[in-house]
């Protein structure tokens, strides 16, 4: 898995660049597994004797959605597919590599929960669509009617001028958002989206002089080579793109991202006490393999990434009784991003997946370079957490977490 970086910890850089690494998500995620395996956590314990009926679950799920086993990546660009509409096939056409990228970037960081009383009902098709879907329709019609661009003449783009001047009230328009149809985190979307436009100006060595997110296609890549590893793609992700998550986590003058406090982490020099997950970086990086592939450039060692400790995936342990809480009324709470149940609960996720992958594989009888994580998510943990989450709750997960929309 992710390689451990030798950085001095005791800087605020080395810190931040240690904690940008899937090797110490997955080591950290492992030491509160532990505990809590060892009824050492006050919110959850651990049921190894579900992960078997769990596997069966997530493996049933991966049949119904691919009866062949010819499983996709987990991607933003399945969202482009709802409905079974093909959208992209015209967009690959009229745009080039770079746009593809730009596309998928901007699209992934306004994917986070809508919440339950949103939806987009798309011009042409008539389909209305919810929550990840919807979200996902919605951004690729807002990127290809030139919304992210500062260049009448070429809307599929996006660039950081185009970022820079984008209000509430147009992105908000564009995802059909109003008193009638809420949208969860609309303002926090266009706060990340006009970060987003300031990194990529203050990054023209990545992103060029016009600060497009597609820079990154030769940012990762060495001249002459063909393929790059995603643990590359994702370090690109989090050193380029760290000043624009809101969270505020810093470490010094350092930003970190999606890192939190866990009380029962240590770890040596700045880096301790901080669980790191950078999901919605490696939900970008698991989205960047197709558009990558298109332009001709591999993407190898794709299981250094981790699964995605987000609602779907940790529902899915919850719901299938492989984790359990310690007090049932927590069930009933609001917790936010930061609140250590959050930190424990998405750590558990992290670690229980990977334990999950090679069950769900032995089920199919496959084996992990036919079905990697990206593929077994997809599949997946994440299908079969939102075919429980719909079952038990209508829909919702198992906790309640409250969201400004650049988490979960």
């Amino acid at each position: 898995m992710g390689s451990a970086i030798e950085v001095d910890v005791d800087s605020p850089a080395g810190a931040a660049a240690a904690l940008r690494s899937t090797h110490t998500v997955r080591e950290r995620a492992a030491v509160l597994t532990q505990r809590a395996r060892a009824g050492g956590s006050p919110w959850f314990t651990v049921h190894d004797d579900a992960l078997t009926s769990a596997a069966t679950l997530v493996a049933d799920v991966t049949r119904d959605s691919y009866p062949d086993l010819q499983i996709p990546f987990h991607s933003r660009w399945r969202h482009f597919e709802a409905g079974g509409v093909d959208r992209k096939t015209d967009l690959l056409g009229a745009a080039d590599a770079r746009a593809l990228v730009d596309l998928t970037v901007v699209s992934v960081l306004l994917d986070a929960g809508a919440g339950p009383s949103w939806s987009y009902l798309e011009p042409g098709t008539g389909l209305r669509l919810s929550r990840s879907e919807g979200l996902g329709v919605a951004s690729f019609h807002a990127f290809t009617a030139g919304l992210f661009s500062s260049d009448p003449d070429d809307p599929l783009r996006v660039d950081a001028a185009g970022l820079a001047g984008l209000t509430a009230q147009q992105l908000g328009a564009a995802f059909q958002a109003d008193a009638a149809n809420p949208l969860v985190g609309l303002d926090g979307r266009v706060a990340i989206l006009r970060r987003l436009g300031a990194a990529l100006s203050a990054t023209p060595e990545v992103f060029g002089p016009d600060g497009r997110p597609g820079g990154l296609l030769d940012a990762v890549r060495t001249p002459g080579q063909g393929s790059v590893r995603a643990h590359d793609i994702l370090t690109a992700i989090l050193t380029a793109l760290s000043p624009i998550w809101p969270g505020g986590s810093m470490i010094g003058d350092q930003p970190v991202g999606d890192c939190w406090r866990h009380p029962a982490l240590g770890g040596p020099g700045l880096t301790a006490g901080w669980m790191p997950f950078h999901k919605l970086s490696q939900w970008l990086t698991y989205s960047l393999l197709e558009p990558f592939g298109w332009a001709g450039v591999a993407v190898t060692d794709l299981d250094e990434l981790t699964g995605l400790p987000e609602y779907r995936n940790g529902g899915l342990l919850l719901d299938t009784g492989v984790l359990g809480l310690r007090e049932a009324e927590f069930a009933s709470q609001n917790f936010t991003a930061a609140d250590e149940l959050v930190v424990e609960w998405r750590a558990l996720t992290v670690a229980l997946l990977d334990e999950l992958a090679p069950l769900v594989r032995q089920q199919l009888g496959v084996d992990a370079e036919q079905m990697p994580l990206a593929r077994v998510l997809e599949g997946g943990t994440w299908g079969a957490g939102r075919r429980l989450a719909q079952q038990l709750r209508g829909g919702l997960p198992p906790l309640s977490i409250l969201s400004d929309g650049t988490v979960f």
